[in-house]
């Protein structure tokens, strides 16, 4: 009797550990922008942070999305993807405003529809992220429903997916050496992504999830701790005084 109720209590505990670590992977990804989005906020200053990180994300992710109609991964790995897409709008979407509202004279709109590859993902209204991603998903669907059937394709998507995310520190990385100051960008952020970072790898290789997700997984922690070493590295140097986007 006693070794039928441990292994109902370890079934029982086995599905608990399971469940919640499932739903820190739907929702840990997002915790890390929260100080920065609150700190963006507080400060109407938004030039310490790389949109260009919200642009890793969001193609990662919608890759992430398209390789599970091949894979079928697991489930909170998907609605992580879905999420995480939102987030990165929301930030988008303070950042933009921000510097719409500190815009000291008028100058000409930076608009998608412009097609002026100078402005790539520097434009000056919301919409045109929104657009941008909308030519992303349609273009991406496309090709998965023609190419779902070629494995060596899918697999590619599904690398890519991983990889992108994983070089996801790489602008906010450059951003910190060309300004050779972390000034504006929140230190909290890039610790949590560096525990999430290595509670996502962990995850991987526990759940047996496909190989590139827990190497890139891994470049993805790496990357992390270079951006804290730089915290270290330039916490004596001042602010930049000026700011040219992107």
């Amino acid at each position: 009797m006693d070794w039928i109720i441990n292994d109902e209590l370890g079934l029982t505990v086995g599905h608990v550990v399971g469940y919640v670590s499932a739903s820190f992977m739907v929702v840990g990804g997002v915790l890390p922008y929260v100080p920065q989005y609150k700190q963006i906020k507080k400060t109407q200053d938004p030039e310490g942070f790389s949109l260009h990180v919200c642009l890793a994300l969001l193609i990662a992710n919608t890759l992430r999305i398209l390789f599970w109609f091949s894979s079928r991964f697991e489930i909170p790995l998907l609605v992580q993807s879905v999420v995480m897409n939102l987030t990165m709008f929301l930030m988008i979407h303070l950042c933009v405003t921000v510097r719409r509202n500190n815009a000291i004279m008028r100058t000409r709109e930076r608009v998608f529809s412009d097609f002026d590859s100078r402005y790539f993902w520097n434009w000056t209204d919301f919409q045109s992220y929104l657009d941008f991603m909308l030519v992303v998903w349609v273009v991406g669907a496309a090709v998965t429903y023609l190419m779902l059937s070629v494995t060596w394709f899918m697999e590619t998507v599904g690398f890519l997916a991983v990889f992108t995310e994983a070089m996801l520190g790489a602008p906010q990385f450059l951003r910190n050496y060309k300004n050779k100051s972390t000034h504006g960008m929140s230190i909290c952020m890039v610790i949590m992504w560096t525990a999430g970072d290595m509670f996502k790898t962990g995850y991987f290789i526990l759940r047996n999830a496909p190989t590139q997700f827990w190497i890139c997984g891994t470049l993805q922690v790496s990357l992390d701790l270079a951006i804290l070493l730089q915290v270290y590295i330039y916490r004596k140097n001042p602010p930049r005084s000026t700011h040219r986007g992107d």
